[in-house]
């Protein structure tokens, strides 16, 4: 069978990702439409699988979207108790008071959840509302119509040779057919890419920026659990090398999540982002939690982190960009699942009332307005200028200007007014001749572990005879350009060990993709020098599968 002869259905709105974005966006669509045509299309093999999270979840979405979730058994069951904020040096640790913090830097009210169950808790709701969701089912292209607008999607398109060719249990997928469709990928989607670059959605805005968060889920000694304990932390080992800090939340069955996040705009291409995470796990305050513990999971994931002023245009013919396919994390909060859900809440109520008003495939402009100047607009706008203070002044300057600002920005002004962010994050790498090499330990096994072992605790699968999901716009450029100019920075960015340069005696450096390893983080799509590494979504089931990550 040939693409030409793809079978579509046809529905009132194609949801691509059920996150927590794509998950409002459907139960929206229902409770204020009982009979319009829904589908969700979901890549991992299960609802949940690829989602990755700092985990601790501002309920203001979910009361919006289903204000009895609590009744109806959401599983937020930890509130927050503690929270804790301190400075690291390489020995020791001094404590922020909570007191000078802006109000909306406090947690309580807040949740630490698994948002994996989160979202598996959602698609319950949606399906009970007659809501189609399909996981296992990569959308691997957009369908445009006659007039140029964004038609549907291609999902499940299956048995393609290593070549790319059609192997015998070849299977061309479906077309799916919307009035609208929403892209709610998380960061960095494949088709929000193309949709960002065909429209020129960006134009006008400042170019997003990213962190890369990795995260291990610890079952620690029931002694040293402090269920409902929130702490982040700054400093120490990062330093002056690379903005950032680190999470470690305790939820419920001695289970604690440690993460790490690594700025993205980082000059020094020796950084090793990975290791810095597993270094950090040996300063004293944390080693003295972990030890005696076990880890049991591990993932790692991009975050958008350009916030209010790095939106680009949500909206172009016949499609909307909800979530993190946009960038509306509340960087200082750390959280983005809360303008996720009401992203898709709002894209959901633009598109109800379109259609009743018999229109189909144009732009749902009263979305973006509700995003730039109702609850998220207002929530990202107030800490629009941390993540540019950081990135020039510094981490000391961003504590102190920074703060100040969203105290100013509290009572509804700023002296800064909006500061910009300046070169992407992959022009912000410099050579290597302008940086020392950073010496990192070795991983012990115990505490600390190499990239291979912990995405064995990713529970990452590809199938090894599909085409690799991860493809060089330029063979040469690895070996030729990255590797004597920026020695080879993508063997480091890597969270999953993806990427190698292969030395042989008596043969040429060869670089070596292991696609099988990805944990679909997106980090080389974004970080890569010469932007010559294309993540294109692999087919449907394959990637991690997160334990209640």
């Amino acid at each position: 069978m040939s693409e030409s002869e793809r079978e579509a259905m046809e529905y009132d709105v194609v949801i691509v990702g059920a996150g927590p974005a794509g998950l409002s966006a459907a139960i929206r669509l229902k409770q204020l439409d009982a009979d319009c045509n829904v589908v969700v299309l979901e890549k991992g093999s299960e609802v949940g699988a690829h989602i990755l999270s700092g985990a601790v979840l501002d309920p203001v979405g979910l009361d919006a979207l289903i204000p009895d979730w609590k009744a109806k058994g959401a599983p937020l069951n930890v509130p927050v108790t503690e929270d804790n904020f301190y400075m690291l040096g390489e020995a020791g640790q001094l404590r922020i008071p909570n007191a000078p913090m802006p109000p909306l830097m406090n947690n309580h009210g807040n949740y630490i959840v698994s948002m994996g169950n989160v979202c598996r808790w959602m698609a319950e709701q949606a399906e009970e509302m007659g809501v189609e969701i399909f996981p296992g089912m990569a959308c691997s292209e957009l369908v445009y119509g006659g007039n140029g607008e964004v038609k549907g999607v291609v999902a499940g398109e299956f048995g393609k040779n290593a070549d790319g060719s059609h192997g015998d249990s070849y299977e061309p997928g479906m077309e799916l057919h919307g009035k609208y469709v929403f892209l709610s990928e998380g960061v960095r989607g494949s088709l929000s890419k193309q949709v960002i670059a065909k429209y020129n959605l960006s134009d006008g805005h400042e170019p997003q920026k990213f962190g890369l968060g990795m995260k291990e889920i610890w079952e620690v000694d029931p002694a040293k659990h402090r269920e409902g304990t929130v702490t982040h932390t700054m400093g120490w080992p990062l330093n002056g090398n690379a903005g950032g800090g680190s999470f470690i939340y305790h939820l419920e069955n001695n289970q604690v999540y440690v993460g790490f996040v690594v700025h993205l705009n980082y000059k020094n291409p020796h950084l090793f982002p990975y290791m810095e995470f597993q270094r950090f796990k040996h300063h004293p305050m944390v080693a003295d939690l972990l030890k005696g513990g076990k880890r049991v999971a591990y993932g790692a994931r991009a975050i958008s982190e350009g916030g209010f002023q790095s939106m680009p245009k949500m909206v172009a013919p016949g499609v909307a960009l909800l979530g993190c396919s946009v960038g509306m994390v509340n960087v200082p909060r750390i959280k983005g699942n809360h303008n996720a859900m009401l992203s898709g809440m709002a894209a959901a109520e633009a598109a109800i009332e379109a259609m009743s008003n018999d229109r189909a495939s144009d732009e749902l402009a009263a979305y973006e307005a509700e995003v730039r100047t109702g609850k998220i607009g207002q929530d990202l706008r107030k800490v629009r200028n941390v993540k540019p203070l950081w990135s020039k002044y510094g981490l000391t300057a961003s504590l102190i200007m920074g703060g100040l600002d969203m105290w100013t920005n509290t009572l509804g002004f700023s002296f800064l007014g909006t500061l910009g962010h300046g070169k992407s994050d992959a022009d912000a790498t410099e050579e290597a001749s302008k940086h020392t090499p950073i010496d990192y330990p070795k991983p012990d096994g115990k505490l600390s572990f190499d990239r291979l072992t912990n995405v064995a605790f990713s529970f990452t699968n590809h199938e090894e005879s599909q085409p690799a999901h991860l493809t060089l716009t330029d063979a040469d450029v690895p070996v030729k350009s990255n590797l004597p100019k920026f020695a080879g920075p993508s063997a480091r960015y890597c969270p999953a060990g993806v990427y190698e340069f292969v030395e042989e005696e008596g043969k040429d450096t060869r670089f070596v993709i292991n696609f099988q390893n990805c944990v679909h983080c997106k980090t080389c799509d974004i970080k890569d020098p010469a932007q010559n590494i294309v993540w294109t979504t692999p087919q449907g089931g394959d990637g991690p599968n997160y334990p209640n990550m």
